[in-house]
């Protein structure tokens, strides 16, 4: 049987997903990253694929937007190509086309539908334990080549510098030439990550693993008693307390849930036999905690700024200013913040941030 070649089947399945982009009717599923369509395969299209006719699949274009997160694999496929291979629930990448990706759509509800105010429950957090298991035993020899300069299996403090590095030399600092102003104005210092740095350290050695590091209530999708957890973009190799940090955080867990959370991963982890990923848990968790709430200040102040409407009024400011209170909130003992303004203080900052960007 006649195949096309690689280059040719590429540039197909690209033109007709582009149609079914522009033509199609389904969901758009727009995040911080990615604008996701969401459309049924036609007879040619399934054909290329490989894939079932009329079933679902997901194009992921990528947006153009500020650096806030690290990515040390450019092609989310190369890293789907061994996930779905230990996790079979994740939905695979079918095609890679450069500049955007279809994947095969996972049914079922996120998380994220029921807003951040519903409870997780017992069952979910168990599952969400034994994922992060699964995700810890996939096989290190089969990941994607890391970066020169990344640290060496088990330097969990290096692991550490390496991240606020990253927070201040790509995302802290060129932040500066367009937030410059209003970082100053919301109190957030030119050595905040510096202060970061002299007040929290690793202290005990941990096994690097694959981690996921974006395990909130969007990217997880429930059907029935099971999950799946989507979207691994921004999957990296390090300190396994990392992720288990980025999820408490981003999962939006009361104190409650934070601590039943924690329990829980740390006895899934050593009933697998992985228990040197949980050492030094109570010594080193509070660091990356404390981190997440460090670098997320600047995201999420440059976010709440960009989001503003050509015609923002009143409410979109008001919206606005209390993106920035909760972020400079949530950073001021991490980054060791003095002068952390009121809300009537942060709305005049992005209100000049707004006319002078304007």
């Amino acid at each position: 049987m006649y195949r096309l070649p690689h280059r040719a089947r590429t540039a197909l399945v690209h033109r007709l997903v582009e149609l079914h982009r522009l033509r199609g009717r389904g969901e758009v599923l727009r995040g911080h990253h990615n604008i996701n369509y969401v459309r049924r395969l036609g007879p040619l299209l399934a054909l290329l694929l490989g894939a079932v006719p009329f079933t679902r699949y997901k194009y992921r274009v990528p947006l153009r937007t500020v650096e806030v997160v690290p990515r040390i694999w450019p092609r989310e496929a190369e890293v789907l190509s061994v996930v779905c291979r230990h996790l079979r629930e994740v939905p695979p990448c079918l095609a890679d086309l450069g500049h955007g990706s279809v994947h095969r759509y996972r049914m079922g509800r996120t998380l994220g539908e029921g807003g951040s105010s519903e409870g997780v429950g017992e069952e979910l957090m168990r599952s969400f334990a034994s994922f992060f298991v699964r995700t810890a035993r996939v096989p290190v020899a089969e990941l994607p080549a890391r970066p020169d300069d990344w640290p060496e299996d088990g330097d969990t403090q290096g692991f550490l510098s390496w991240l606020v590095r990253f927070t201040e030399e790509r995302v802290h600092r060129p932040g500066r030439d367009r937030f410059g102003a209003l970082f100053d104005a919301v109190g957030i210092p030119r050595d905040a990550m510096a202060r970061f740095a002299d007040a929290h350290r690793c202290r005990v050695s941990r096994p690097f693993r694959l981690l996921h590091t974006d395990v909130h209530r969007a990217n997880v999708v429930v059907r029935g008693r099971r999950l799946a957890v989507i979207d691994w973009e921004l999957a990296i190799f390090g300190d396994p307390l990392h992720d288990l940090a980025t999820h408490l955080v981003r999962m939006a867990y009361d104190k409650q849930e934070q601590r039943r959370m924690t329990e829980l991963w740390a006895e899934a982890m050593t009933e697998a036999g992985l228990a040197p990923l949980a050492a030094g848990l109570h010594e080193d968790l509070p660091a990356y905690l404390a981190f997440e709430h460090a670098q997320s200040v600047f995201p999420d102040v440059m976010r709440a700024a960009i989001d503003l409407p050509e015609d923002a009024g009143p409410e979109d400011f008001a919206r606005a200013a209390d993106r920035v209170r909760r972020a400079t909130g949530r950073a001021r003992e991490p980054l060791r913040l003095v002068d952390v303004p009121d809300r009537d203080q942060i709305l005049d900052a992005l209100r000049t941030w707004y006319d002078t960007a304007r």
